[in-house]
């Protein structure tokens, strides 16, 4: 059975405790000289050992050296260059594994494992029966889970007024736990509670939780209850949601009822949804969050067959599974749409881009023909949330610029709905007597 880590401060060594206090010291230090340069004053610390006397030299100049410590070891200083930056970078490893343990739970090898989901109800069940009006997401746009769930809603057709959904702000620096806040404008606020943040949603909803505050976070606000956390399961409701108004009928409103799992086709949307998941939705995540070569030379292996089975599958069919789209195809979408510009570089996903792969490459830009999905998702956005947020991947803040994402036709074919969907209608007039 794999141990998972628990990320809990109290439970560190009392060596990893030293070491993380000395690196701190360093970093505090640095700091103080920084903003003493930022005073207009860059400060240049010249040590002499002659006797007991040391020389402090303070000189302007434009640019800066630091605290120029390995000058120091180069000129017989207290400690030799080797064990200065041996010790520094075994500090700094240190923390920041205890930093990655909080952000992401390990296992004892150094590899990511993402916890299960506790909150699975669904609608259509007695305590949450299917109503227009009844039930609100809440989403994120950074979040690739989130992502499907709006898509789902996007190719269905599924309008706000039916669903609503809320639009979660990604700023941990405002959330008393997790990332996930509340804005002020209509879009971002929170209108069963008004709450600040996700997790004061989630104590509101289910008084005295304490696990993780996660979304996309289903809710039936008629009870004031969590239907569910979980993104398959989400998923999977929102393709069994009725669009229809009481009094109408499928002939009235609706030429085609996107059907995203059709009876025919499941066994082999989840087996697909199986090792997509593994190789790719998840895969992506456990190179980015491992905490050991050998947990991340697993992942990078699984991610890259991962996408050499892919590339291969989508040269054979239009999407995942032939000739439409499917539950597979939106499970997939939110990470290969982030991939060149934030699981490539960001996650080390480095041994494949999506520009390097023709068929994907395809796949993805047919996607973001059909209407509604190019809505989904603020990519600029989703960029500088993992950069400027996830801190112990990217200490420094900078946020890199992505490649150009290319949305041009690829001509694969027709984008007229009934060309790119089962039907439900189809399914229920197999079934009439």
């Amino acid at each position: 059975m794999v141990k998972i880590r628990s990320g809990v401060l109290p439970a560190m060594r009392s060596t990893s405790l030293l070491k993380a206090i000395w690196i701190v010291a360093i970093v505090g230090a640095m700091a103080t000289v920084v903003m003493m340069s930022k005073r207009g004053r860059e400060w240049h610390v010249c040590a002499k050992l002659s006797g007991c006397r040391t020389r402090l030299v303070a000189k302007a100049q434009k640019s800066s050296g630091g605290l120029r410590i390995l000058e120091w070891a180069g000129k017989g200083g207290l400690l030799p260059q080797p064990v200065l930056v041996s010790t520094a970078k075994t500090g700094w490893r240190e923390i920041w594994k205890i930093m990655m343990r909080e952000l992401a739970p390990q296992s004892a090898d150094g590899q990511y494992i993402r916890p299960g989901y506790t909150l699975r109800s669904k609608i259509g069940t007695p305590q949450h029966p299917q109503k227009s009006g009844r039930y609100r997401l809440y989403v994120g746009n950074a979040c690739p889970w989130c992502h499907r769930a709006l898509l789902v809603k996007a190719v269905r057709g599924i309008k706000f007024d039916s669903l609503p959904h809320t639009s979660l702000i990604d700023d941990p620096t405002k959330a008393s736990r997790g990332g996930w806040a509340f804005g002020s404008s209509e879009e971002t606020r929170d209108p069963l509670f008004n709450c600040r943040d996700l997790r004061q949603l989630y104590e509101k909803l289910m008084p005295g939780y304490s696990g993780r505050c996660t979304a996309p976070l289903m809710v039936d606000c008629k009870t004031q209850t969590i239907v569910s956390n979980e993104s398959e399961d989400i998923v999977r409701m929102l393709n069994d949601f009725d669009l229809l108004d009481e009094n109408q009928t499928q002939d009235d409103t609706h030429p085609l009822i996107v059907d995203l799992y059709p009876p025919q086709l499941r066994n082999q949307i989840d087996t697909a949804n199986e090792w997509i998941y593994k190789s790719i939705n998840n895969g992506v995540y456990r190179c980015g969050f491992s905490t050991s070569q050998e947990g991340y030379d697993r992942a990078i292996k699984d991610v890259t067959q991962g996408l050499d089975k892919l590339e291969e599958m989508l040269s054979k069919s239009r999407f995942l599974l032939g000739d439409k789209v499917t539950e597979s195809d939106i499970r997939l979408l939110p990470t290969m749409a982030r991939f060149d510009s934030v699981y490539n570089p960001f996650f080390k996903c480095t041994t494949r881009t999506i520009k390097s792969m023709p068929n994907i490459q395809g796949w993805l830009q047919d996607m973001y023909q059909i209407p509604g999905v190019p809505e989904t998702l603020d990519l600029d956005d989703a960029i500088r949330s993992y950069y400027s947020n996830l801190f112990p991947l990217n200490p420094s803040g900078i946020v890199a610029k992505g490649p150009p994402f290319n949305t041009t036709d690829p001509k694969r074919g027709s984008h007229v709905k009934q060309d790119l969907f089962y039907d439900k209608a189809e399914r229920s007039s197999s079934s009439s007597p």
